[in-house]
């Protein structure tokens, strides 16, 4: 009994040490925005928004409700060479069914040029493949759930392109977080973390975005600064809080690898759920032992229903 009781204890005095460091940080970060005449007006509870900001799941868990919906899908993927010329192209209208707990496609319209495509059917570009496991759906995939909360990304379990496929998606969808397994990187990525935060000019303002009211944050980084977001603007819903848009820009150079990356998403509702409907890519990227690859991609997603 006494056992468990200081077990009890110690994993008590642990939470509350590790919730009051926390909020000092926040207190911290609070004072390093710099605030809008509107936003002091509105007196806005700063520590509490980027509380709010670190643990946001919603930008994650509005591609996750792709998951669980019919959707139709406009793509358009282009690969271009080093001097922008188009190489290869995509270019198809697909919409996902979902029944019974499981999802499939159809491919309603498709038109390719160059290769884009290898012999066997698989994706020739990296880019690609990575659009495909955004917004396509191959054969028939069951069993799925669009919950976020307590999801932990499993990265130190996979190998080869999967790993990266992982990485990439931390990358994309959880801007800001720690990402295990990037060689050269480390933890440039964790933004509001106490060495990095210092990197970055932080601004809040009070904005309309096609008829919302928002909270507009903006995060980019000072000169010269080596890290990896060079630019995140995000608008927040001012009563749900959730995530609307948010556009970034994201560089490194680890000598092994490289990237230059610009993305821009925008949300739509569907019933009380909150659904990516234009995602928009620019970038480059190279990996030793892989050609350079650069390329654009739009995907504009509509017509959302329960199946």
């Amino acid at each position: 009994m006494k056992r468990f009781l200081f077990i009890a204890i110690l994993f008590f005095t642990q939470t509350v040490f590790s919730q009051n460091e926390d909020s000092l940080d926040n207190a911290r970060l609070s004072k390093m925005i710099e605030l809008t005449e509107v936003v002091v007006r509105n007196k806005l509870d700063v520590e509490s928004f980027i509380k709010h900001v670190k643990n946001d799941t919603t930008f994650y868990k509005a591609f996750r409700n792709l998951r669980v919906i019919s959707f139709t899908a406009l793509n358009d993927i282009r690969m271009q060479d080093k001097k922008a010329r188009i190489k290869a192209t995509l270019q198809s209208k697909t919409r996902q069914r979902v029944s019974k707990g499981c999802r499939t496609m159809e491919v309603i319209n498709e038109s390719v040029t160059g290769n884009f495509y290898e012999k066997d059917g698989g994706y020739n570009y990296y880019t690609a493949e990575l659009y495909a496991g955004l917004f396509f759906t191959n054969g028939e995939i069951c069993g799925e759930t669009n919950i976020v909360s307590g999801l932990q990304r499993d990265v130190r379990s996979k190998k080869g392109i999967e790993k990266h496929k992982e990485q990439l998606k931390m990358l994309f969808f959880d801007p800001g977080k720690k990402i295990p397994g990037i060689p050269l990187m480390g933890d440039k990525t964790a933004i509001f973390d106490k060495d990095n935060a210092e990197k970055y000019n932080f601004s809040l303002d009070y904005v309309d975005y096609n008829g919302q009211s928002c909270y507009l944050f903006t995060i980019k980084a000072k000169s010269g600064s080596g890290v990896v977001i060079d630019n995140m603007t995000t608008w927040f819903n001012s009563r749900s809080m959730e995530i609307v848009a948010r556009n970034y820009d994201l560089s490194y150079n680890a000598g092994v690898y490289d990237f230059d990356v610009h993305m821009e998403v925008q949300m739509t509702q569907f019933g009380n759920l909150t659904v990516p409907s234009t995602l928009r890519y620019s970038g480059t990227w190279d990996v030793a032992l892989k050609k350079r690859e650069r390329g654009v991609f739009t995907a504009t997603l509509f017509d959302f229903s329960r199946q």
